[in-house]
C-alpha cells in the first residue's frame, strides 16, 4: 500500500470518527437541557416525616393548610442549570419532554444539609427581641437566622441549622411546558423569586449614547471625546404596582434580581414604570386655580362656591388674632 493510500484511508477514519461523534452528541441532546425555561408541576415531602416542603399543585396547599398564605399555587417556571431547584431534580428533568413525570430523591446533604450539632448555641436572651422570646421563634442573631429551641432565664438556646437539615427530600413532578416566549420567561422568573407575577412588555428602543471617539495617533495628549450615537436597546419594562413596590424581596435586592433577568432573557437593559392612577374626581376642587389666582377664580368664589360666607370667617380670624 501505498503512502497516498495510507493517508486517504487515515483521512476515511477520521470522517468516521467524525460523523460518530456528532452522532453521539445529537443523541445526548435530546430533550430538554441545560438552559431550557421549562414549566414544572412539583410536590416535596421529607420522607421520614412525610412533612411539606413545596408544592404547586392547589389541591396539596389546601389539604396541608398553607393555601391561605397570599401566593398563587401553579406550575412554576425555572430555568435548567441555574439551581432554581435541587440539582438531583434538574438532572431527572433534562432529558425528558413535556408530559413526563418522575420521582426524585434527594438525600439530606444535597437538599438542605446535613443536621450539625455545632450549629446550636446558647446566647444572651438580651440580644433577641423580646417579642421573639419563646421556643419556636425564627431569629436572627449577629446577622445569623436561626430558631429558639429552648430559653430559660436570662439564656436562649438557639438552632441555628435550617429547620429542614438532616432530612431527606422526595420530590413527585411533572414537566408542563417548555415556555420559548421571553415575556413568560421573564414573567415566570419574577413570579418564582418575588411570588407575583408583574406587568412586563418587550419592546426594542433608540437611545442617544455617548461614544468615545478614537484620538489621533499624533496627538498623545489630547483629551478624550465623545460623539453621540443612536443605538438600538432592548428592553424590558416592568409595571411597579403598589404590590410589587412593597415587596421584600424587590425592595432589598432588585438590582441583583435585574441583573439575573437581563442576563438569562438577553435583553440590554430593564425600566421599571410606576403608574399614579387619578382621584376619579375625589380631590379639592378650585384650590389649585385659587391659590394661582388663575384659570379657577379666587378663594372667595370658592368660598362662595361652598356656600360660605367670606366675610364672617375674616371676622373670626380678625377676633381671633385679637
Amino acid at each position: 500500500m501505498t503512502e497516498d493510500q495510507e493517508a486517504e484511508l487515515d483521512e476515511q477514519a477520521d470522517d468516521v470518527d467524525e460523523a460518530a461523534a456528532e452522532d453521539e452528541t445529537e443523541t445526548e441532546a435530546e430533550g430538554l437541557q441545560e438552559g431550557d425555561f421549562v414549566k414544572l408541576d412539583y410536590t416535596a415531602y421529607t420522607v421520614e416525616e412525610e412533612q411539606l416542603v413545596d408544592t404547586t399543585d392547589p389541591e396539596v396547599a389546601e389539604e396541608e393548610g398553607v393555601d391561605d398564605q397570599g401566593q398563587e399555587f401553579k406550575p412554576r417556571t425555572i430555568v435548567l442549570g441555574e439551581g432554581h431547584i435541587f440539582e438531583d431534580v434538574e438532572e431527572a428533568v433534562i432529558g425528558s419532554e413535556p408530559g413526563d413525570e418522575g420521582t426524585v430523591a434527594v438525600p439530606a446533604e444535597d437538599a438542605f444539609g446535613e443536621y450539625d450539632p455545632d450549629n446550636v448555641e446558647t446566647v444572651s436572651a438580651e440580644k433577641i427581641d423580646e417579642d421573639d422570646r419563646y421556643p419556636g421563634a425564627n431569629v436572627q442573631v449577629d446577622g445569623r437566622q436561626g430558631y429558639i429551641s429552648t430559653i430559660i432565664g436570662g439564656r436562649a438556646r438557639v438552632d441555628f441549622n435550617h429547620p429542614l437539615a438532616g432530612e431527606d427530600v422526595e420530590y413527585e413532578y411533572e414537566v408542563v411546558d417548555v415556555v420559548d416566549d421571553r415575556e413568560q420567561q421573564a414573567a415566570g422568573l419574577f413570579e418564582m423569586m418575588l411570588g407575583m407575577e408583574p406587568e412586563l412588555w418587550i419592546e426594542t428602543d433608540e437611545v442617544e449614547e455617548e461614544v468615545p471617539v478614537e484620538p489621533d495617533e499624533d496627538d498623545e495628549d489630547a483629551e478624550p471625546e465623545f460623539e453621540t450615537e443612536v443605538v438600538e436597546k432592548e428592553t424590558l419594562y416592568l409595571e411597579a404596582t403598589p404590590q410589587m413596590t412593597m415587596n421584600q424581596q424587590w425592595m432589598m435586592g432588585k438590582q441583583q434580581i435585574g441583573q439575573q433577568i437581563i442576563d438569562q432573557i438577553g435583553v440590554d437593559r430593564i425600566i421599571v414604570q410606576e403608574v399614579i392612577d387619578g382621584m376619579g374626581g375625589m380631590g379639592m376642587p378650585g384650590m389649585m386655580g385659587g391659590m394661582g389666582g388663575a384659570g379657577g377664580g379666587d378663594i372667595e368664589d370658592a368660598l362662595e362656591d361652598a356656600d360660605v360666607d367670606a366675610d364672617e370667617i375674616v371676622e373670626e380670624l380678625e377676633g381671633a388674632e385679637e
